[in-house]
């Protein structure tokens, strides 16, 4: 299957999102926070397939993590979690919180057939 990073700084997030994602067959790396989101990334631009950041994080927030993935990898395929109604960057797909982990497994299979 694929190597996903998840970035979220709620642990029991993380936690869903890996159990969701593995149980899929899927690989998940995660972060608690934007900066080790993108030390991961950066380690492993061509392995990791997918980038889920949470838009509200500390130290670094979603926003930037997309940006900063994107001047790694530009076609980077990403997916922003957020709970509030807020303007996504371009080319990002959006997830709702709170979400069950079907639908993180749908919205991680359509963007990865994308």
């Amino acid at each position: 299957m694929a190597v996903i990073l998840v970035a979220d700084d709620e642990e029991m997030i993380r936690a869903l999102a890996k159990a969701a994602l593995g149980s899929a067959g899927h690989e998940v790396l995660t972060a608690a926070n934007g900066l080790e989101a993108v030390a991961l990334y950066r380690s492993f631009p061509k392995l990791i397939a997918l980038v889920i950041t949470d838009m509200k994080m500390p130290l670094m927030d979603g926003h930037e993590v997309v940006k900063l993935v994107r001047e790694t990898r530009p076609e980077a395929k990403i997916i922003c979690m957020t709970g509030y109604s807020e303007a996504l960057p371009p080319g990002t797909r959006i997830l709702s919180k709170p979400f069950r982990p079907e639908e993180l497994r749908r919205c991680v299979e359509e963007v990865l057939r994308a």
